[in-house]
């Protein structure tokens, strides 16, 4: 029986379609602000962020549509589901990546949402555009044939 992964049971929330249909140049890491049954809720692994973006809302930066179920024990103290939440980053940080999608017409994509060495909530934001209908079959092509050689070279033949 192997031991489980530390890196693996910290993670709360996956976007593993992120990387095939955007085409991704930075990734940073930034902080969120939770509510304590979105927290609870969080360690309890069951959050989506398939189709959730990051986008300006006055001077600040919010995750939107992330999708945090509520927490059972909390009854009538609960959060909204999918409100906006507000992320942590510096004030530079932020007028990057505000002139990255106004200008650029770059998307800030969350990537993953996962609990550092301290416990905090933290979200890897991937910058990127994109990909057209060809360039995610050239993704599928070049997978598919490193799967294959990796096949066919542990075969032996």
């Amino acid at each position: 029986m192997s031991k489980p992964d530390p890196e693996r049971y910290k993670l709360a929330a996956d976007n593993r379609k992120a990387r095939y249909s955007y085409a991704i140049t930075e990734t940073l890491e930034a902080g969120i602000a939770l509510q304590g049954t979105e927290i609870k809720s969080l360690r309890g692994g069951k959050a989506t962020i398939g189709e959730s973006y990051a986008g300006p809302m006055g001077n600040e930066l919010f995750l939107f549509n992330a999708h945090i179920p509520e927490y059972l024990e909390a009854n009538r103290f609960n959060h909204d589901v999918r409100r906006p939440r507000k992320l942590l980053l510096h004030r530079r940080q932020i007028n990057k990546l505000m002139g990255a999608i106004q200008r650029e017409g770059f998307t800030v994509i969350p990537l993953k949402v996962y609990f550092n060495d301290k416990g905090r909530a933290k979200v890897e934001l991937g910058l990127g555009k994109g990909k057209k209908l060809h360039d995610k079959r050239e993704t599928e092509k070049t997978r598919d044939w490193n799967r294959d050689k990796a096949r066919i070279l542990k075969t032996g033949g």
